[in-house]
């Protein structure tokens, strides 16, 4: 049986005058199915290729902020406290972030149906429709995060359809993954295009996914961490890519990183082994 769910998208409006905006983040409420969720995205670099003044310390500190608040409320949801039943999503988002006039502006909810074990899988998909896909820099040949992801899937062929989104969950942070299996342990799959405009935004990228890496490192879980990395298309990008790439080795996890060109070949392999244990849960 399908559920009703509502939904919102969270704008940064960057001018209230003009109403200029991009979407940020998505937020899914399933009352029935006892169901909240939330994505938000994290990367500033592509504001910032929209508008050039971004304060991006202050978005920063309010992603985290709502990371952490719809997490907390999504406890209270799942347990069945804090919320009328008959609360609609508009009314859910605003216990978090009241309408006024700052730059995050929630927008007129939409609705639909869906299973309850399919509702992650909604909330990725509205968030790649409604935020990653409009969020790009101005720059056509820019290539995302979901497009290395993309590249991933394909290579994977019929593996593709064994993957999963998988939350890892720290003490003080949690980060969903976006590709994930299971066989002995959790096998994570993770793009990370460095294809960015400038040096700095490169090993800032990088230096996020060091500190995502020691948040996590106090997760139950430890599972494999393979980065997918997509390579600047500026030549004189090359250095701070090869910096970038000694940072991400420091990470805890001491992920494996996959080069662009080696993705394909990757993927078979991966391929492989998920056909070698088809029973395994995800």
């Amino acid at each position: 049986m399908k559920t009703p769910y509502g939904y919102v998208t969270l704008r940064y409006v960057h001018d209230m005058v003009t109403g200029e905006f991009v979407n940020v983040g998505v937020v899914l409420y399933a009352p029935e199915a006892r169901y909240l969720g939330a994505r938000f995205t994290r990367s500033y670099e592509r504001l910032n290729a929209l508008f050039r003044d971004v304060d991006h310390r202050h978005f920063r500190k309010l992603v985290r902020h709502l990371d952490a608040a719809f997490s907390d409320l999504a406890q209270e949801v799942a347990s069945g406290l804090g919320l009328e039943p008959a609360a609609g999503v508009e009314a859910v988002v605003r216990r978090v972030l009241p309408p006024d006039d700052c730059s995050l502006q929630w927008s007129p909810s939409g609705a639909g149906l869906a299973t309850c074990e399919g509702l992650p899988q909604v909330l990725a998909g509205l968030f790649s429709r409604l935020v990653e896909k409009y969020t790009r820099g101005s720059e056509a040949a820019r290539r995302t995060d979901e497009d290395i992801g993309r590249n991933f899937k394909a290579s994977l062929k019929a593996g593709a359809a064994r993957l999963s989104e998988k939350r890892v969950s720290g003490r003080d942070y949690h980060y969903d993954f976006h590709f994930a299996w299971k066989n002995a342990a959790w096998h994570l799959y993770e793009p990370v295009s460095f294809d960015l405009v400038d040096k700095d935004s490169i090993l800032e990228k990088a230096n996020r996914w060091v500190g995502r890496g020691v948040a996590l490192s106090d997760a139950p879980e430890k599972p494999n961490l393979h980065l997918l990395l997509g390579e600047p298309g500026r030549p004189e990008n090359r250095d701070a890519f090869e910096h970038a790439c000694r940072l991400l080795r420091r990470m805890p996890q001491e992920p494996e990183l996959v080069a662009e060109a080696d993705i394909p070949a990757f993927a078979s392999r991966v391929a492989a082994e998920i056909a070698m244990h088809p029973d395994e849960e995800t």
